[in-house]
């Protein structure tokens, strides 16, 4: 009997805290809408922020509409450089093959020719300390070659600068491959407007100002004389690459006339410069380190 009781009175407390419960969820109500004016613009400003390539999932700087400076990309417009060889050579030279591979995922064999060269390949070192700039074959079954060694081992950089033949605009894609060996990292000459190379004294005028144009010229001379006579190479009187300290970015350099050339850089920073120029039917690269800042 007593158990009985204990039951019952048990069960009708039940009852009184669910009713309790039930009654204060009424009183309280669900968690009310936001009015249609604020979920218009909340919703607006989603969009804005969509059209503007943010995402809830955290910005870049593409997301702000910067463009992302050429060769720290391996895939870029649905074309991808593919290096066939895993290493770079040290000592005597190997034979270096690559493929670039086009939207469809097939190697590209046609190509646009700019300054006399389908393709032009830049391989420098990640310190910056060593540079070449050469010109492989393409086979005809979209395989690039060339016989190339580096003069010392490290990790290096692989630029493959190139207009395909399926679209107007060129594309520098790159990629590291290592050199394998006894690794000693180099640290960059300070700044300076002379760089020596094989008894030639190349003198480069103008600074570098990051998010604007910026004109340098390279005057040649030997033995204290102007060289005066210098022999076209890739349909100019020199050629110039520049490399942004750090992370290896390719800047555009554009041929003004003669020796001069317009380079955009677009932050503060170290930069690597180097020239190529012709003399004697030899091409010789002269380097410069170069500071930008505003």
């Amino acid at each position: 009997m007593r158990t009985s009781i204990r039951l019952s009175v048990f069960a009708l407390g039940l009852v009184v805290v669910f009713a309790a419960a039930t009654g204060l969820g009424r009183w309280i109500g669900p968690e009310p809408e936001p009015p249609p004016a604020v979920m218009s613009a909340e919703k607006h400003a989603t969009e804005e922020r969509a059209s503007e390539g943010h995402s809830s999932e955290g910005d870049s700087s593409e997301g702000h509409g910067e463009a992302v400076p050429a060769g720290l990309q391996t895939t870029e417009d649905g074309y991808r450089l593919e290096p066939l060889s895993p290493t770079l050579a040290t000592g005597a030279p190997q034979p270096f093959r690559f493929r670039i591979l086009g939207p469809d995922g097939k190697p590209v064999t046609r190509y646009t020719t700019e300054h006399e060269k389908d393709l032009h390949l830049i391989v420098v070192r990640r310190d910056l300390s060593a540079f070449r700039h050469v010109h492989p074959v393409l086979g005809p079954d979209g395989t690039w070659e060339i016989p190339l060694a580096v003069a010392a081992p490290g990790q290096y950089r692989v630029f493959a600068d190139f207009v395909p033949a399926a679209q107007e605009d060129g594309l520098t894609l790159g990629v590291d491959v290592p050199a394998p060996g006894d690794y000693r990292p180099a640290a960059l000459p300070a700044p300076a407007p002379t760089s020596t190379v094989d008894g030639y004294t190349v003198t480069l005028t103008g600074d570098l100002t990051p998010g604007a144009s910026s004109t340098v010229t390279a005057s040649v001379s030997r033995n204290g004389k102007p060289v005066t006579d210098l022999q076209p190479y890739l349909g100019a009187d020199g050629h110039l690459v520049a490399l942004r300290g750090g992370d290896l970015a390719y800047l555009h350099v554009h041929p003004q006339s003669g020796t001069t050339f317009v380079a955009e850089v677009p932050s503060d920073g170290t930069y690597r410069l180097y020239f190529d120029f012709k003399h004697g039917d030899v091409v010789r690269t002269a380097e410069f380190t170069r500071e930008a800042s505003r």
